[in-house]
């Protein structure tokens, strides 16, 4: 199927609409970015996300979790965890991020995303000025301690080939927009530091305020 798409992409034309990001995004008050949690399994990402997700919410702001584990139960759920497959799974969740930020939206990602490579070419898609990665970092000792899906167990003793950080590389950040070490940071500190960062970056505009019912 794939081959057949490209073989007729020339005929294909991109339609445009008179609706366009910039009137979305102005329409909910607020600056579209996709905020790209990295790092090993254990490290904290979903929940760094999940709690600056509600921290945004809480203020006005409309946003959009995309984590590893929920996208391989439905999007994803045709691909294994081969190189191939990691590499097409992440290409995959750049092109929805893409999507939801063109439709006004402050997309957070968690997912391992172990390979520079495939990082970059995502933020190649989404463009630099709404693309920030957040390294979130700990050691695959702490990882492996935390271990809170087994997956570090499973691995060491066969069952899950192909695992990130024990027979499968990790490729970290050199330069990422944030950085968190969640081994020595509480995890509310480590998502108010990104909530600020995204404060101080002109992100977050001032006229977003929190609905009526979030009140109380």
């Amino acid at each position: 199927m794939s081959a057949q798409l490209k073989a007729g992409a020339p005929a294909l034309t991109p339609q445009a609409f008179p609706v366009v990001r910039s009137m979305r995004a102005e329409r909910l008050r607020q600056k579209p970015c996709v905020l790209w949690f990295t790092g090993l399994s254990g490290a904290g990402k979903s929940t760094l996300s999940g709690l600056v997700e509600a921290s945004l919410f809480k203020r006005g702001y409309l946003t959009y979790v995309l984590d590893g584990d929920n996208v391989r139960h439905g999007l994803c759920n045709d691909l294994d965890f081969s190189y191939q497959a990691r590499i097409e799974n992440i290409r995959r969740v750049g092109e929805v991020s893409k999507l939801f930020v063109d439709a006004g939206l402050i997309v957070l990602t968690a997912f391992i995303s172990p390979f520079a490579r495939d990082r970059a070419l995502v933020r190649e898609l989404i463009g630099e000025d709404q693309f920030v990665e957040i390294f979130v970092n700990a050691s695959l000792s702490v990882c492996e301690a935390r271990d809170p899906k087994g997956l570090y167990r499973k691995a060491r003793n066969g069952s899950l080939p192909h695992f990130t950080g024990v027979d499968s590389p990790y490729e970290a950040p050199q330069l990422p927009d944030i950085a968190l070490d969640t081994s020595t940071m509480p995890a509310a500190e480590c998502a108010q530091k990104i909530v600020d960062y995204l404060h101080q970056g002109g992100w977050l505009l001032s006229g977003a305020v929190a609905r009526p019912h979030e009140h109380s």
